[in-house]
């Protein structure tokens, strides 16, 4: 995996590097984006002041007249705003990680795209890259000390506060907040509104064929290769303090199916939940789990891509005859939208929302897991 992606790695450096030499910004960025400048820093100022801007927020998480810090941000709330992350992003105690992610028949190139254009400083981290290598379902939850190597090999400590962005809006970026909880650091928020709200406020992006960041890339792949060959990793500076409540696996799903501890979110389109769209993935059965409702993971979102208020929120599940007093497992595809429901609930202090992580990949490839259809219950 580590030789793959450092091959892959080495491809998009000769592409991009090329296009570098040979054209100018502007066509450059017309491949991916709508034209874009070249970044140069901010005054110390713009950066060092410390007024968090939330949007659709009821209150501030608060204000600071010392040096920043992550330690005194509120984790009740699981995003921050483009405004708040342009006034700190030069904060030392504060990692930005692009985790776009895209599914397979987008045709998309996240490492291609994040060398392109980026959020400057952000490290790229890379999706299925950093997952469970003992198994052949998607980008499923790696061991604790395959992401303690990983992280450690991106740069980031305990002490730390990460943003994560990815370049839809909210999509693959809430996969990773959730990877980080469900690892012990609850410093983790989503920039709301990803890169195009950070794009469409006017803030500047950075282009990079070969970086510090493309090597942090490499070696946290490798890391985790090692790891999963037995083999001594470098110095791991990420410790890790697993939540197993966070996480459900498809003996638990099997067991709620008949006891109904918990309300299952399927994150899916209606059309997948319902049996009637094809799954993307081959070897799949449609439909969905029995006793699951269906709140497609865009209910979550407004028009811009960003979270919707708590009471928009509460709207949502409540058509859905969800009960927000009690407890609530969210699935969806391959893991990654599930998030995004549990991003949701987590605005909403639902601060414990389990994902169940193989979701429909894991249960549609099984022989002996039940599945319902629209017109088995029509």
């Amino acid at each position: 995996m580590a030789c793959a992606f450092l091959s892959r790695t080495l491809v998009s450096h000769r592409f991009v590097s090329s296009l570098v030499t040979n054209q100018n910004s502007q066509k450059l960025s017309s491949l991916f984006f709508k034209p874009f400048h070249s970044w140069s820093c901010s005054t110390p100022i713009a950066y060092r002041r410390f007024t968090l801007v939330r949007s659709d927020m009821a209150s501030t998480m608060g204000r600071s007249t010392v040096a920043f810090s992550t330690q005194s941000m509120s984790t009740g709330e699981p995003v921050v705003s483009v405004d708040w992350l342009h006034a700190n992003l030069r904060e030392p105690d504060l990692k930005v990680l692009d985790a776009s992610w895209y599914m397979p028949d987008e045709q998309r190139n996240s490492l291609q795209e994040y060398q392109v254009a980026h959020i400057p400083g952000a490290i790229f981290f890379d999706v299925d890259g950093i997952s469970d290598r003992t198994t052949n379902l998607p980008h499923m939850l790696p061991s604790e000390e395959a992401f303690a190597a990983a992280v450690s090999a991106l740069g980031i400590d305990n002490k730390d506060g990460v943003v994560v962005y990815d370049g839809k809006g909210i999509f693959s970026a809430a996969r990773v907040w959730w990877m980080f909880r469900v690892f012990g650091h609850d410093r983790v928020w989503v920039l709301d509104g990803g890169l195009p709200r950070w794009r469409a406020s006017g803030f500047d992006v950075e282009s990079s064929a070969s970086s510090d960041a493309i090597l942090k890339a490499s070696a946290a792949s490798e890391a985790i290769e090692k790891v999963y060959n037995g083999q001594a990793v470098g110095p791991v500076t990420f410790q890790t303090k697993y939540q197993p409540h966070l996480v459900w696996t498809l003996e638990q799903v099997k067991k709620n199916t008949e006891d109904q501890t918990h309300q299952h979110i399927d994150a899916r389109s209606k059309a997948r939940f319902d049996g009637i769209a094809a799954e993307p993935w081959k070897g799949i059965r449609s439909g969905h789990v029995p006793g699951s409702k269906c709140i497609p993971f865009s209910q979550m979102l407004n028009g811009s891509q960003t979270l919707l208020s708590a009471d928009q929120l509460k709207k949502q599940f409540e058509q859905e005859e969800i009960s927000l007093d009690s407890p609530v497992v969210t699935s969806c595809g391959t893991g990654v939208t599930a998030c995004i429901l549990a991003l949701g609930l987590h605005r909403l202090g639902n601060t414990d929302v389990p994902v169940y992580d193989g979701s429909w990949t894991e249960w549609g490839a099984q022989e002996d897991t039940p599945v319902s259809t629209s017109t088995e219950t029509s």
